[in-house]
Parts: structure tokens; C-alpha cells; sequence
């Protein structure tokens, strides 16, 4: 996974704000990483209205 990289949002772990549920199927493009829980990494997912959160890498799917 890359910065700048395309992704589709292919689930969610928690719960989380309907604005977040929203996402779900949509694409966004990475813009960072983030530290989770001290064990793993989480990146931040850009969407084409701006708005932006962090998942965990397995609720996204890289697209080619």
C-alpha cells in the first residue's frame, strides 16, 4: 500500500459514524498512514468530497 494509491472500502470492523458507513463500496485515494492499536497500521483514505478518515488495511482493497 502507497500513498496516492486507489482504494475501495470493502468493510468495517466497528462501528462507526453513518458518515463512515456511507463510504463503504466507494473509492478513495491513501494520503497517510496511521498507528493503530500499537501493533499495526491503519491508513487515512481520502474520498473525491474531501472528507476523510482511517481504516485498517484489511477493511480495504487496493484497486489496479
Amino acid at each position: 500500500m502507497e500513498v496516492g494509491q486507489k482504494v475501495r472500502i470493502r468493510r468495517l470492523r466497528d462501528r462507526v459514524p453513518n458518515e463512515v458507513v456511507k463510504k463503504l463500496g466507494q473509492v478513495g485515494t491513501i494520503r497517510d498512514y496511521k498507528m493503530t492499536d500499537g501493533s499495526g497500521i491503519g491508513v487515512v483514505v481520502q474520498f473525491d468530497d474531501k472528507f476523510s478518515t482511517w481504516f485498517f488495511e484489511d477493511e480495504i482493497e487496493i484497486l489496479q
